[in-house]
């Protein structure tokens, strides 16, 4: 499954520059990952098994500068399913044009809450990583 989130460049995430901010990229990003657990069901599921996604890992690439007033379209999907770890794939294109303002790659452990430990990604959380690549 591929979700996309739209996100409004608005002044406070832009720089002296006048273009966004590195960091508010890495937001934009967590914005659309959440967006893709609310629309899944994910956020309930992980919940009820007492599971939690940890970031462990962000590789981004800036590639072409956005500006106030553009809208953003965050792509987020699924692209790979280890045994201890997950990587979701994401990308931010300026809307109404081809242009790619950032992508990243985003590695994640599900963590037991009750222990504060990583987790195997097998059984029954492999069979529900496992459906959003082939979505």
């Amino acid at each position: 499954m591929q979700h996309k989130t739209l996100i409004k460049v608005r002044g406070y995430h832009l720089d002296i520059y006048q273009h966004v901010n590195n960091a508010r990229y890495l937001e934009f990003l967590e914005e659309a990952r959440w967006g893709y657990l609310e629309d899944s069901g994910d956020i309930e599921w992980f919940a009820k098994h007492g599971l939690a996604w940890v970031i462990v890992n962000i590789n981004i690439n800036y590639r072409v500068a956005a500006t106030m007033g553009q809208t953003l379209e965050v792509f987020t999907r699924f692209s790979k399913i280890g045994s201890k770890s997950a990587v979701v794939s994401q990308e931010v294109r300026i809307a109404g044009s081809d242009a790619v303002a950032a992508d990243a790659q985003v590695t994640f452990v599900c963590l037991d809450q009750k222990t504060g430990k990583a987790v195997p990604i097998e059984g029954e959380l492999r069979e529900r990583l496992t459906q959003h690549l082939s979505e």
